[in-house]
């Protein structure tokens, strides 16, 4: 028994050796390279609530200004171009019933300064998801839906945070 404690004990200690020797660590707070964000987007942008949402929890030692009166604050503001949801139709059956659809959400933003420098272009992220579709069950399939677009807009957001994560500072023209 003790020789089987002592082969546990030593296989653990190699993995975990193996482990930080890789260079893996779980992913922690980002730090920008900015100390103070406006995020300007348009009335009702679900993703700009959940990215102001995510980035008031994370405190990164971020000052984070919501009101527009704050804007002049600002040392970058970000700005949400567009936030387009799609459905899209991309199956049939032989009777023309829909029987699949794909779901896109696409996010328009760029990050500049004040005096008008890009910190980041103008860039496009798009989510995508497949669903099956029936007229049987449209209500439920409504509801699955709806349930994609906010599992969507979770991701675009935490894309979006990495990007500005690995910002440095204005981009050369």
């Amino acid at each position: 028994m003790h020789k089987r404690t002592l082969l546990l004990a030593t296989l653990g200690t190699a993995a975990a050796a193996t482990l930080s020797a890789c260079g893996f660590r779980l992913r922690g707070v980002p730090h920008l390279a900015f100390s103070s964000l406006y995020v300007q987007a348009p009335a009702g942008s679900g993703v700009a609530r959940e990215l102001i949402r995510t980035l008031q929890s994370v405190n990164a030692g971020l000052n984070l200004l919501t009101e527009p009166a704050q804007l002049p604050q600002a040392q970058v503001v970000l700005d949400i171009l567009s936030e387009a949801p799609e459905r899209v139709i991309v199956g049939q059956s032989a009777t023309g019933q829909v029987r699949e659809l794909q779901l896109r959400l696409r996010l328009r933003f760029r990050l500049r300064d004040q005096a008008g420098q890009e910190w980041i272009a103008p860039t496009e992220i798009v989510q995508t998801r497949d669903v099956s579709y029936s007229e049987t069950i449209a209500l439920s399939k409504e509801g699955e839906e709806a349930l994609l677009f906010r599992n969507m807009q979770t991701d675009l957001v935490q894309q979006l945070m990495r990007r500005l994560a690995t910002v440095k500072g204005p981009l050369r023209q």
